[in-house]
């Protein structure tokens, strides 16, 4: 696989800004979704997400001139189309998995829904080992599982005694869940191996991948919202906070590619996660959320477990067996 030598500290970098770009991305996200009364059309800020995450900006810095850029684009997206069909696998697979989970939200209750998600951890730690074959040592697993254990925490909230006032299926959410843990493991890991295996700029697969992103997410405007959308207008009820929510989850969709390029999805899995505990704890300064014992068990866990994952792997070969140079010294100090 090709690969790019970078520094730790720019691995780190990547992974604080991707961390701290998620967790205000949360935050603004609710604002906006609870605060404004004129309510945008989530649908179309996604569309305009998935269209400054093209980075055209990023492609013409790194080629030079609009010259470079065009001729680039050209042999890379007209020319290609076999490489557009490849980098549009993850669009239609996190579109299914966006599918699936409302599915399985409307089928299964809520908390039961939170735990079953979050095992699409292990499952993209399971793809890696099989996709990219890679190896984690024993304590890397136990840290993954941990960190799944840790997110069931943070995000818990208990069931409420309430009716139901539709008919669930629960059979019907188990598969749901199923497929979009399935979807969200495979989707994260084929894009890094893409990313990985050949030397193309990594801002010519972003541009490969949300050119399909962007249609798939047109569709969802006119399926879900066509009709307000042509009475109101595509960008109603868009505020400055609305745009801020918009380059946010813009920025976000950037450096995960680079996060994913650089070092690994499960990496980015902590880092989401660590995400999911600064936005909990914002949320209790600016709406007054309660921190309770299981957000704070689950914090401690999530912590515990990224620390575990980046311990080194303890080199054992020398262990199994010992050297000829070994034996002989042994051997000699016995006679």
């Amino acid at each position: 696989m090709a690969s790019e030598p970078v520094s730790v500290v720019f691995k780190l970098y990547c992974l604080t800004v991707m961390t701290l770009v998620a967790a205000a991305y949360t935050v603004a996200l609710r604002y906006t979704r609870t605060v404004s009364s004129d309510l945008y059309f989530s649908t179309t800020a996604v569309c305009v997400t998935e269209i400054i995450k093209l980075s055209l900006g990023m492609l013409l810095r790194e080629s030079g001139d609009w010259g470079r850029c065009r001729s680039v684009l050209v042999s890379n997206i007209i020319r290609s189309p076999v490489e557009l069909l490849k980098l549009s696998v993850p669009s239609v697979v996190y579109a299914v998995q966006n599918n699936m989970a409302f599915v399985a939200l409307s089928n299964l209750d809520a908390a039961l829904y939170q735990v079953t998600y979050q095992l699409k951890i292990p499952c993209t730690a399971l793809c890696m080992v099989l996709m990219l074959s890679r190896s984690l040592s024993r304590l890397q697993w136990f840290s993954v599982f941990m960190l799944c254990g840790g997110v069931t925490l943070v995000q818990w909230t208990p069931p409420q005694a309430t009716k139901v006032q539709v008919e669930q299926n629960p059979f019907l959410g188990f598969v749901a869940i199923a497929i979009a843990v399935l979807c969200s493991g495979f989707a994260g890991v084929y894009f890094e191996k893409v990313l990985k295996s050949s030397d193309t700029s990594l801002w010519v697969r972003n541009i490969q991948m949300y050119l399909s992103g962007i249609v798939v997410t047109l569709i969802g405007v006119f399926v879900t919202d066509g009709a307000q959308v042509l009475e109101k207008g595509f960008f109603y009820g868009y505020t400055p906070w609305v745009c801020l929510v918009v380059l946010l989850a813009s920025a976000g969709g950037l450096y995960t590619s680079v996060v994913v390029k650089y070092t690994d999805n499960i990496m980015k899995g902590f880092s989401a996660a660590a995400a999911i505990v600064l936005s909990t704890v914002a949320s209790v300064v600016l709406f007054g959320l309660q921190i309770t014992a299981t957000f704070l068990g689950g914090a401690l866990l999530v912590c515990v477990s990224i620390y575990l994952y980046g311990l080194p792997k303890q080199d054992t070969s020398r262990l199994q067996k010992p050297s000829a140079d070994a034996e002989d010294t042994q051997k000699l100090m016995a006679a």
